[in-house]
């Protein structure tokens, strides 16, 4: 379990990021950190990681606390971030350097995620384009089985076909003992993936909630005409017509539209979340 209660942070000189941020992340689930530039994603992963520090108030990592960077907790946490710099050598060389800090690495897996993104160990990183970099560094953070896997954005250099292999690893990766924290900018990439969903906006958690909630209390219309005002939560031009999230009183599970979403919680998250809030007492 990763656990943060009450975290203040500020960077040298610069307005207070987080203040009083507390957030819980269980075993067995995918959740998908968005937010806007500047809110704090990068900030916050980091801290899981044990590469920045509070100021005050905790940041546990499956017991230990994080900035402490124990080995024993560094072996069951692999980051891919959004910016990297690869070494010039072979992927089997870079993989025989970095895999002995994992006890639990697999090298079967680690095969079989190279071929699925047909990569092949005995090319060289320096070779690689971006997208082909960042796939080589996802088989390799799912090789090692660690239970808690951080990725800043990591669909962004993957083409389209690339994107669908990536949702297919991660959903297959995942078990009752992991934790996989994806943060991006690109939310549809994230869509039948994510178990809950996280919204940051300026070092606040404005939103945080499971993707089957949300699916059973609001639905997404891409046609308002028709729909009494009161049973609209939000909602946006597109298209010549008004799209938006209304309450779902069907009773059905509804397909969630991760950018609508988004957007409906950026720029009206207390509506929105006063819904699910009352949602028992309105039906």
């Amino acid at each position: 379990m990763v656990e943060l209660k009450n975290v203040q942070f500020r960077y040298k000189k610069k307005r207070v990021l987080f203040d009083n941020l507390t957030l819980t992340l269980y075993p067995g689930f995918i959740y998908g950190l968005l937010g806007k530039n500047g809110a704090g994603k990068s900030s916050l992963l980091k801290h899981v990681a044990g590469l920045l520090y509070p100021n005050s108030g905790e940041c546990n990592v499956f017991g230990y606390k994080a900035q402490t960077r124990n080995p024993e907790m560094l072996q069951d946490i692999y980051v891919v971030p959004e910016e990297f710099a690869l070494p010039n050598m072979s992927l089997a060389a870079y993989v025989k350097t970095n895999a002995v800090f994992y006890s639990r690495f697999n090298y079967e897996q680690l095969n079989s995620y190279l071929v699925e993104f047909e990569l092949t160990d005995s090319a060289n990183l320096s070779t690689l384009s971006y997208g082909q970099k960042k796939k080589f560094l996802i088989a390799i953070a799912l090789a090692t089985n660690a239970r808690l896997l951080i990725l800043d954005e990591p669909t962004n250099g993957l083409d389209i076909p690339s994107k669908s292999q990536f949702r297919k690893i991660m959903a297959s990766a995942l078990n009752e003992e992991k934790i996989i924290i994806i943060s991006t900018h690109q939310v549809r990439d994230l869509e039948n993936l994510i178990d809950n969903i996280v919204v940051l906006e300026h070092g606040h958690i404005i939103f945080n909630r499971n993707m089957a909630e949300i699916s059973e209390k609001v639905a997404f219309e891409y046609n308002l005409a028709g729909i009494p005002d009161d049973e609209v939560l939000y909602a946006e031009e597109l298209h010549g017509r008004k799209a938006g999230i209304v309450k779902n009183l069907s009773g059905h599970d509804s397909r969630v539209d991760l950018e609508l979403l988004f957007n409906g919680i950026i720029k009206d998250a207390e509506n929105i979340d006063k819904h699910f809030t009352n949602y028992s007492y309105e039906y």
